[in-house]
């Protein structure tokens, strides 16, 4: 009988510090001793999918009783929520894009680091025999990144959800997922052009004519960026339609491109994301690499006691980050 068939599974496999459940099964059950095997390709926690016969996707998806069953395959229920909850949180084209670094922490508190920024520290002077060489002073920045932990409490009795097929209770988790993703980001904007509290919020740039967007003002940001570069660009619906009914927006080759993949293209090659968390009246322009900060305390948490003893009842679903800014000026917004 295969490894897999014989793991006693518990939930306090979901209690083992600085790893998931996922990775605690695959410490006992590794994927690679199913290489050149039909189970080749599945990790762990699918295989004990399979050791029960619990098929969570497609026409033929069971109940959510499924995972009850048995008290050993109760424990792959968290996982199974986890999962979806993540699903959702991946469509995440937006705020992937705009993060530069993402560090993962063990505490609630986190003190980012910064470095000389003024235009003497940017200047590398000719180094001439027993001289001193320019120094960069990088240090921890006065203040701790605010973390926030957001989240949803699922309220569902067993019974009102034994008999729904799995398939269907994974679009509603995935939707959990995405209002997560779609809070973070607005977060993220926040940050980006309120700062993270240590006296860094973005430096604004006012259009010609009030309430009017310009190609020249597009020139202006462009310009304001001489240390960087301006390769994304964010814009609420408003800003959208204004950007695109731009004469020198309307490049055939810009038309195609939204036509076949969805994506806009500024004329200053910037990626064009539309999102609501950009305020109205204003655009956020920023170079991806250097601006932004995510700090995560692990991965989304879950009562998962509450889901393998309790079987839905009430339990929460959370997780618990901050934003901080790396360089102040490499994140500028634009007033209309």
């Amino acid at each position: 009988m295969a490894a897999y068939d014989n793991l006693r599974l518990e939930k306090g496999m979901y209690q083992v510090a600085g790893k998931s459940f996922t990775q605690v099964l695959e410490e006992l059950d590794p994927s690679q001793q199913y290489r050149g095997t039909p189970l080749e390709g599945l990790d762990a926690y699918q295989r004990q999918l399979k050791r029960f016969d619990i098929k969570v996707s497609g026409r033929h998806s069971d109940c959510v009783e499924k995972f009850f069953a048995t008290t050993t395959s109760a424990a792959l229920f968290p996982e199974y929520v986890k999962r979806a909850v993540n699903m959702g949180m991946e469509n995440s084209a937006v705020l992937d894009n705009i993060v530069a670094s993402k560090t993962v922490i063990d505490s609630l508190d986190y003190r980012t680091i910064t470095a000389d920024n003024t235009a003497a520290d940017k200047t590398l002077n000719v180094t001439v025999e027993g001289t001193a060489m320019t120094e960069t002073t990088i240090k921890t920045k006065e203040n701790l990144v605010t973390m926030k932990k957001r989240g949803r409490l699922l309220i569902a009795s067993y019974e009102a959800l034994r008999f729904q097929r799995l398939d269907l209770f994974t679009v509603t988790l995935k939707q959990i997922g995405n209002y997560l993703l779609r809070t973070q980001l607005e977060d993220a904007v926040t940050t980006l052009i309120e700062g993270d509290g240590n006296s860094n919020p973005a430096d604004e740039v006012a259009v010609a004519a009030t309430g009017t967007l310009t190609y020249a003002d597009l020139l202006k940001l462009w310009g304001e960026f001489e240390d960087y570069n301006m390769d994304v660009l964010l814009a609420d619906t408003a800003g959208m339609l204004k950007l695109v009914q731009l004469e020198e927006f309307q490049n055939p080759l810009t038309g195609l491109n939204f036509a076949g993949t969805g994506q806009l293209t500024t004329p200053m090659g910037a990626r064009l994301y539309r999102t609501g968390a950009v305020p109205t009246g204003n655009m956020v322009a920023l170079d991806s690499t250097c601006a932004l900060e995510m700090v995560t305390a692990g991965d989304v948490m879950l009562e998962y006691d509450k889901l393998i003893d309790r079987q839905l009842e009430r339990a929460a679903i959370s997780c618990t980050y901050g934003f901080a800014k790396i360089f102040e000026d490499a994140s500028k917004v634009l007033t209309l």
